[in-house]
């Protein structure tokens, strides 16, 4: 369990990170929904005062147990499944955050589910979370998250309820006199490297590891961003690449729970921007409905890495949250197969219309998976002028 002092901080640095990620200022009487889990409630109400203290109109709601997610799945009808509530696009289109706070009963809950009821209602929700997308695009919204310690995260990571607090109190610089502080010399950090990794003209990275072999392309107008207060923690640096350019083999040594199943070991094969072949050591079958989910499910949506010099992560954590930030010996990269994000163009995000970013590459999908490798691994960049440039190598950017 989190102390009194340490919950506060967390809610102090979820605010610092909800404040960050919008282009645009809060204002007073700005909507912010608190997303939360029963072991989250804590978190929850330090949370609405605070926003309340701001002058928001926090909007809590609870979020859906285990067993109402499985009742969910298993039981709705064909109309049920892709059911909208018709206050739902209205309320999202006045929405200005969103604090998520995860706090999972269950990880597995949702394995004897049909894969493809799941993908049904994913699809049919693309719409609202669009109208996220498009306001963050203008400075509308902003959103944040992070994910707290349940006895099924710590035992499906092979960890105690302490050893994995332990972590997130570490990760989330919890443990300082000044969370906040430490937060904005990372970010300040992290935009330097950003502004170094922006400064090349890249025609291809490659990535090489014992198990990867694979050649990413950037594509046109592209930048790379992050630590930008979206996820708390977040350490990872990435750009959404130009899918039609991806080529080889990726390989993910950390397990993963989506969806409420494991899987492990995958391997994705691409040819041509587009996943040919999946293999994985557990959960085969649901990693190749994943990617079969819808036209863009099975293509390359974001490339990241993640500086070990920041991320003081070094446990499997069972969360994708803290496993695509992963820091250890040899810090970490992650490929997410599906929906690109779109504030990686170097332009006015809010611009790009459905034609320029097909033209540019960028995918969409009703998926974003994100798939961690923590090998050692190196990657080049090589330059439009013939030049290399190893840019990240024994888990840490080369600036």
């Amino acid at each position: 369990m989190l102390t009194k002092k340490q919950t506060d901080n967390y809610a102090d640095v979820l605010i610092w990170g909800l404040k960050t990620a919008r282009k645009g200022r809060f204002k007073k009487n700005d909507i912010v929904l608190v997303q939360f889990d029963r072991a989250a409630i804590t978190l929850a109400e330090i949370l609405q005062g605070k926003l309340l203290d701001l002058g928001m109109n926090p909007v809590m709601r609870f979020g859906a147990t285990s067993i109402m997610e499985h009742n969910f799945y298993e039981k709705a009808n064909n109309r049920q499944l892709v059911f909208k509530g018709p206050w739902e696009k209205a309320f999202f289109e006045s929405l200005n955050g969103n604090i998520s706070l995860r706090a999972p009963e269950s990880l597995t809950h949702l394995s004897d589910i049909d894969f493809r009821r799941i993908g049904k209602s994913a699809v049919a929700r693309k719409p609202l979370r669009d109208i996220l997308w498009k306001r963050e695009e203008k400075g509308l919204f902003g959103w944040t998250l992070c994910s707290l310690q349940t006895g099924e995260q710590a035992k499906k990571a092979g960890l105690s309820p302490r050893q994995y607090t332990n972590q997130i109190i570490r990760a989330c610089y919890l443990d300082k006199a000044d969370p906040v502080k430490e937060w904005k010399t990372i970010h300040r950090n992290a935009m330097a490297i950003k502004r170094w990794m922006n400064s090349m003209a890249v025609k291809s990275y490659h990535v090489e590891s014992e198990n990867i072999d694979l050649k990413i392309r950037p594509g046109e107008r592209r930048r790379w961003v992050g630590v930008s207060g979206h996820n708390i923690p977040s350490f990872e640096l990435f750009l959404s690449p130009d899918w039609r350019g991806t080529e080889g083999v990726f390989y993910a040594d950390q397990p993963s729970f989506r969806s409420g199943n494991y899987v492990k070991g995958v391997r994705l094969t691409f040819k041509r921007g587009r996943v040919v072949e999946v293999d994985a050591q557990k959960g085969k079958e649901f990693a190749q409905k994943q990617v079969a989910m819808d036209k863009g499910a099975g293509r390359t949506g974001e490339f990241a890495l993640t500086d070990k010099r920041f991320s003081r992560i070094n446990r499997f954590m069972a969360s994708t949250l803290y496993d695509e930030n992963f820091g250890g010996r040899y810090g970490s990269c992650h490929l997410a197969v599906g929906m690109s994000y779109t504030d990686t163009y170097d332009g006015d995000p809010s611009e790009l219309t459905e034609e320029m970013k097909k033209k540019l590459g960028f995918n969409d999908s009703a998926l974003h998976w994100d798939l961690v490798n923590t090998e050692k691994n190196m990657v080049t960049a090589h330059l439009k002028t013939g030049k290399r440039v190893v840019i990240y190598e024994n888990g840490m950017f080369n600036f």
